[in-house]
């Protein structure tokens, strides 16, 4: 019997992929915590863990009429961004998909009352959303399986934890031992071009109005004491502070690990930062040892 062994909230902004020297640029001479954070991740849990899969849960993927999950056997080449080639430009990747577990969630799809078709075209767009990713999670580990699920753009709140039932109840009946990786910002709204440039440093006063801020620090407190109950039932007044992709990155993860039932804390793995505007932070949520939806103790670390 298959189960999810870790999940987390992880920003993938383009920023981590610039050189250290052009990081502290923006940054007034500091390095944006995202990178160190997921260097630290990446040590103490994703070189540690025993898992086969990553599924990500791409924010910057989105679908219309349908959720699509990658299906490929393997997948590899050079990303270039089409938003922002300037930084994001001929970043190699390569891993394994798993052409299995990308079957069994979209055979759940109809039973949650919910689409989600297996893509297995080798042209099928990557984004860095996944990539950004990969490339401090993944590297090194050829063994390990990188599967990615679109955001659909159409979709409501239960949509997304429609998808995020199929994904776990998926993983349940596999083999695998699976990391989720919410892949994508809280609040999200850009500063105006004119004025873009003068908002890059990692700073919060940045994030693009104070009302925003706060219902982000709200959400990560909640998240630190397990309340994912609270995140769901306020979801109505985040979405009107644009959270990235209307949160689904989130609400597919919460909704695979037992929705307001969950209750496993949330340990930090950077600052909350500014990003031209948007709100970034990773948060890593650890299997509780009796389940996810079982109590727990406060996080460490």
């Amino acid at each position: 019997m298959g189960e999810v062994v870790g999940a987390g909230l992880l920003a993938h902004v383009p920023t981590i992929m610039l050189p250290e020297a052009t990081r502290r640029e923006l940054n007034h001479g500091e390095d944006s915590t995202l990178v160190a954070g997921l260097e630290r991740l990446r040590t103490e849990v994703f070189d540690t863990l025993d898992y086969d899969t990553v599924v990500v849960l791409d924010s910057h993927w989105a679908t219309t009429v349908e959720y699509v999950v990658t299906a490929q056997d393997r997948r590899a080449g050079l990303f270039t961004s089409e938003e922002l080639p300037r930084g994001m430009c001929r970043i190699p990747y390569d891993f394994p998909g798993d052409p299995e577990l990308a079957a069994a969630i979209a055979e759940r799809a109809e039973p949650n009352g919910t689409w989600i078709t297996p893509i297995d075209d080798q042209y099928l767009p990557i984004f860095y959303a996944t990539v950004n990713l990969w490339h401090f999670l993944g590297r090194g580990l050829p063994d390990k399986r990188w599967i990615s699920l679109s955001v659909c753009q159409t979709a409501t709140t239960e949509d997304n934890l429609r998808v995020g039932r199929a994904i776990g109840e998926a993983v349940a009946a596999s083999d695998r031992k699976v990391l989720l990786l919410a892949s994508g910002a809280m609040s999200h709204t850009f500063w105006p071009l004119q004025v873009i440039r003068d908002h890059e440093a990692a700073g919060v006063e940045h994030i693009f109005t104070p009302e925003a801020y706060a219902a982000d620090v709200e959400r990560m407190d909640w998240f630190a004491a397990g309340d994912h109950a609270r995140v769901l039932d306020t979801m109505p007044e985040f979405l009107r502070h644009k959270p990235e992709a209307r949160f689904a990155h989130y609400l597919m993860m919460i909704g695979a690990l037992g929705e307001g039932r969950c209750t496993a804390p949330g340990r930090r793995f950077s600052e909350y930062e500014n990003s031209v505007g948007t709100g970034q932070v990773h948060i890593w949520f650890d299997r509780p040892g009796a389940g996810w939806t079982a109590g727990s103790a406060a996080p460490t670390g």
